[in-house]
């Protein structure tokens, strides 16, 4: 896989707000719901708190942060590539930065046929440290 390449990312504006919810809840970790609750909509927690799941997709980091997807929705959207951003406004989900008037989003577009191949298949479950 290229260096640069990677499934997920994210914008500047939404750095800034994860680097804040680090310093008020500690570790944290994201996972792309697959429309209950909140719709399809990007949930960020404490680390411990959300229980990841042997079918969860691992995408990648976004500043330190693990980022999953459930596996059926990773089905529907795995040959996308997924930008974490923020917007001004509160989603109506468990998310921690609902009470910071803000809520994340997701931005994507269409892997090329050559990025898929360098991407390969990503790992399913929970990563160990």
């Amino acid at each position: 896989m290229s260096d640069d390449l990677s499934r997920v990312d994210v914008t500047d504006e939404a750095r800034q707000l994860i680097r804040q919810l680090k310093e008020q809840h500690g570790e944290l970790l994201f996972h792309q719901s697959g429309g209950c609750c909140d719709g399809s909509a990007p949930m960020c927690y404490p680390h411990d708190d959300f229980k990841i799941g042997q079918r969860d997709v691992y995408l990648g980091e976004v500043e330190g942060c693990p980022f999953y997807i459930g596996g059926q929705q990773f089905e529907k959207w795995k040959h996308t590539h997924l930008t974490l951003d923020v917007v001004p406004g509160r989603g109506a989900g468990f998310s921690l930065e609902a009470p910071e008037g803000k809520r994340f989003l997701i931005r994507s577009r269409v892997f090329s046929d050559e990025e898929l191949q360098q991407l390969g298949e990503p790992h399913r479950g929970p990563i160990r440290p």
